[in-house]
């Protein structure tokens, strides 16, 4: 027997000020996006915007539904959108921002990928052989920057053990 300690890194930005320039720009996107999701129900708005490797930008947004399990989040929105007009393009970074309507000076805080998007991440890196970088924010404070989506989820299921 023996123990294994996973662990992982990511920088920390004091604003998007300091980021370099196509990481503000990707961010950008994703904060103005916000703006277009559905989110009547929640008010918790939340926008993503991804580069790919042939440099196209791809968005998506949250879609509520009044049946709830059957609502879609931004990041998933977008990989299906990214999947379906370029596939297989891997995609090299993706900016993900909120803003909480409900909330007053909410949204300052980087928001990190529900564990269904995550998974959604994960496969997507699988299927193109690319990690994907995520630069995690608010509408306004701190960014994360993630090098590889998958190290948020550590020892993640995988289309490889339905093989046979």
């Amino acid at each position: 027997m023996g123990k294994i300690d996973f662990r992982f890194q990511f920088e920390e930005f004091e604003s998007i000020n300091d980021l370099p320039s196509g990481d503000r720009v990707l961010l950008e996107q994703a904060r103005q996006i916000t703006a277009d999701a559905y989110a009547p129900y929640s008010g918790f708005l939340v926008g993503a915007a991804a580069r790919l490797s042939n440099l196209e930008i791809v968005c998506g947004t949250n879609q509520e539904n009044a049946s709830y399990p059957i609502g879609i989040c931004a990041e998933r929105t977008l990989l299906a959108a990214a999947g379906t007009q370029y596939p297989d393009t891997p995609i090299t970074s993706m900016a993900i921002s909120y803003h909480n309507t409900r909330m007053e000076n909410a949204s300052q805080e980087p928001i990190s990928p529900c564990g269904m998007c995550r998974q959604a991440l994960h496969e997507f890196e699988e299927r193109t052989g690319q990690p994907i970088r995520l630069i995690l924010s608010g509408q306004e404070g701190k960014v994360w920057v993630i090098e590889e989506s998958s190290q948020l989820l550590p020892l993640a299921f995988s289309g490889r053990v339905l093989k046979t």
